[in-house]
């Protein structure tokens, strides 16, 4: 290989590629001339190397840096146009010159027409000529691989997830990627030449001003600024005024002197995670079921009412509201039903409240409200009878009428204290005293009620330990036939005797029990000592003592409670027919059509039931007929008053008429006057119990009396 290159002097010219030019000739006289006629030249310098054979050429193309070949088709080792289909396909991309002679003018077509740049015979070549011709060859190639660059660019650019546009030093559109027209709502042919202002219009999120000209900014920039990350927080107004969430950065462009010559504009999309994070912060200040604000929202609104209260002088006030029995419908009619009921009263809660007032649920079916601004207390009592009406009315669930009250602890600023803990920790003990005086009220903190509440939770305390230590008992009163006067059963009534407190009665306790969960433990342990009871009496000779024992909403709901009672009558041996399970109104109501299945499958057991409590709750003629109950048991409260009060009279009267209709035992509970007895003897209600007859007794009282009444019998 001949190299008669100057690349010395290439190297001081800035102007042309360091590629050469390969000149492939057999004739080295020939080869020399065009050598210097592409080589010497001072305007228009060529690197130029020579090979005399096609091999070596193909060979060089292959080591690269070759921006064009002059060819003579005849050579020492390939000859006529197959030479150049060989080259040709060796380096299909580098432009080819063919030189040829005047007799192979035809065959320097052909090699046109299959790909060359062009064809100079040569003797027709002057040195001009054919060093233009070589540089637009060169140009063209340069050219052609900057379109190819700018399209790989492009398609690169228009493949990214990023929007992408490009200005000139004035700051007018040069480019736009696809997504950038896409965001901005301009096509890149309309926005050539626009400036970029009228674009890629921002506007700042917090000030709301219009963001100034970025590439502006950009030019204005030290020209040894690289990149300028502009405001995240922005909003882009497309084109159709549609407002679009971004984050952006510009980079200048700069040329070899550093000059800012245009920049580029990258911006993305934010909107969704914008909406994200909103929501996600949205979400960890609110209660996910009722989407009212959750415990550490309503503190941070209530510290900031306290200040705002401290600086105007005013007052506030806070109100604890909880759920009566709520436990019951979630437990009776699963937990759907119970959220729902929750959604529902959360709603009530706020309808009932001021607009600037807040309403939070604090968890389970616990709320609390903040009357941000009240002159006295009596605008807190008017708020909590105006929420006690609201949720007094029935909530319709799944086409399900539901009941449910509230009990209301109100606690007010400053009063009651200085800070938000302080405030909240004395509504909720409020609360609780509203809740052991009967619920469905509401009371104001007073300074006395810390200690009935730190009372109770010593109880409660208590409480958890009872059944372990066997600290509970049963005491039973008996029933009697109000005709013949014999026993016809017991009803077992649990008493705690508490090391310290002595006996403790069902009413102190009971309560406490079925909100901290304790009554099921309890009452399987009820249902098992009275079952062991009546048994060791049978056993014991007294024959078959019937008994009778009180279920709670709670236990009647629980999915095994069916096969907890038949567990309890297999374990003891006492026959069915001499159990009997009491159940108020209330609970047999709270899902009627699910009460009236289980009754079903405990009647079809052989264990009897009786309604207690009749005539205080809210069961239908229609139900009473459909549930297979065996006895009714009139409240204590219509009994003692049928001899003072004829109103009470006429209704004692109706049940026990209800109770034949349906053929069905009517036991008078609460006689305690031979006046009452006398009374319901009259009226034909079947049997009584009360102080008339007895006292609920010990299980060692129980037998003597039974004992004794069987003696009696025999007598007789």
């Amino acid at each position: 290989m001949l190299s008669l290159g100057l690349r010395t002097a290439k190297q001081t010219d800035t102007k042309h590629s360091d590629e050469c030019v390969l000149l492939i000739d057999a004739e080295a006289d020939g080869a020399a001339g065009i050598l210097d006629e592409l080589s010497s030249a001072t305007d228009e310098r060529f690197d130029v190397e020579w090979v005399p054979d096609l091999s070596r050429g193909i060979e060089r193309l292959r080591n690269g840096g070759v921006g064009a070949v002059v060819l003579d088709l005849t050579l020492p080792d390939s000859h006529g146009i197959e030479t150049f289909d060989k080259l040709f396909e060796a380096a299909p991309s580098v432009p080819i010159l063919i030189l040829s002679g005047p007799d192979a003018e035809e065959m320097a077509r052909q090699a046109v027409e299959r790909g060359a740049h062009d064809y100079l015979v040569k003797n027709q070549a002057d040195g001009y000529r054919l060093r233009r011709t070589v540089r637009t060859m060169m140009d063209r190639r340069a050219t052609n691989a900057m379109l190819l660059e700018n399209q790989v660019a492009n398609l690169t650019l228009d493949s990214i997830g990023e929007a992408v546009l490009r200005t000139d030093r004035q700051g007018n559109i040069v480019y736009l990627n696809r997504i950038a027209e896409n965001m901005t709502g301009w096509r890149q042919e309309e926005a050539l030449g626009c400036p970029a202002m009228d674009v890629l219009r921002i506007i700042d999120v917090v000030s709301g001003a219009v963001v100034r000209n970025e590439v502006e900014i950009a030019m204005q920039e030290d020209k040894t600024a690289r990149i300028t990350t502009n405001c995240v927080n922005c909003i882009l107004v497309r084109r159709d005024r549609v407002e679009i969430g971004i984050e952006n950065t510009v980079t200048p462009i700069h040329d070899q002197n550093g000059a800012v010559t245009g920049a580029v504009v990258a911006f993305h999309d934010v909107s969704a995670a914008r909406a994200r994070s909103l929501e996600m912060s949205r979400l960890a200040q609110h209660d996910s079921l009722t989407d009212l604000p959750n415990r550490m929202l309503f503190n941070d609104r209530l510290t900031q009412a306290i200040s705002l209260a401290v600086r105007q002088g005013k007052q506030l006030a806070v109100m604890f509201v909880d759920l009566d029995h709520f436990k019951k419908i979630n437990d009776s009619l699963g937990h759907g039903v119970g959220d729902k009921l929750l959604q529902s009263v959360a709603g009530r809660l706020v309808s009932s409240v001021r607009r600037t007032d807040t309403v939070s649920r604090l968890g389970g079916d616990e709320f609390v409200v903040l009357l941000s601004q009240v002159e006295h207390g009596e605008d807190a009592a008017f708020s909590a009878r105006k929420i006690l009406r609201a949720l007094a009315a029935p909530h319709i669930i799944d086409g399900r009428s539901l009941d449910i009250n509230v009990s209301i602890g109100v606690s007010t600023y400053p009063s009651d204290g200085p800070d938000a803990e302080s405030l909240m920790n004395k509504a909720d003990t409020a609360m609780y005293e509203a809740k052991q005086i009967g619920r469905n009220t509401y009371q104001f903190f007073r300074r006395d009620m810390h200690a009935r509440l730190a009372d109770r939770q010593l109880l409660e305390a208590d409480l958890r330990y009872a059944l372990g230590r066997n600290e509970f008992l049963l005491h039973y009163q008996p029933k009697f036939n109000l005709q013949t006067k014999q026993i016809t059963g017991m009803e077992a009534l649990i008493r705690w005797a508490h090391p310290q407190r002595g006996i403790v009665s069902p009413g102190q306790f009971v309560p406490i029990a079925e909100e901290c969960g304790l009554i099921l433990p309890i009452g399987r342990w009820v249902l098992l000592e009275a079952c062991r009871q009546a048994r060791a009496w049978n056993d014991a000779g007294l024959g078959v003592v019937p008994v009778a024992v009180n279920v709670s909403a709670s236990e009647f709901a629980e999915k095994d409670f069916i096969s907890g009672v038949r567990a309890v009558l297999i374990a003891t041996g006492v026959e069915p027919e001499n159990l009997e399970l009491e159940l108020t109104e209330s609970v047999l109501m709270q899902d009627a059509e699910s009460t009236v299945r289980t009754l079903g499958a405990l009647k079809a057991m052989g264990v009897r039931l009786a309604i207690d409590d009749f005539g205080t709750g809210y069961s239908s003629f229609t139900y009473l007929r459909r549930f297979p109950v065996d006895a009714l048991k009139l409240h204590q409260s219509f009994v003692q008053e049928i001899t003072l009060d004829p109103g009470d009279a006429t209704i004692v009267s109706a049940m026990i008429n209800i109770g034949k209709s349906l053929k069905q035992r009517v036991i008078a509970e609460g006689v305690e006057t031979r006046a009452q007895l006398n009374f319901l003897q009259h009226h034909g209600c079947n049997e009584g119990q009360g102080y008339y007859f007895s006292h609920p007794l010990g299980a060692e009282q129980a037998e003597k009396m039974v004992e004794a009444a069987r003696r009696e019998e025999v007598i007789n």
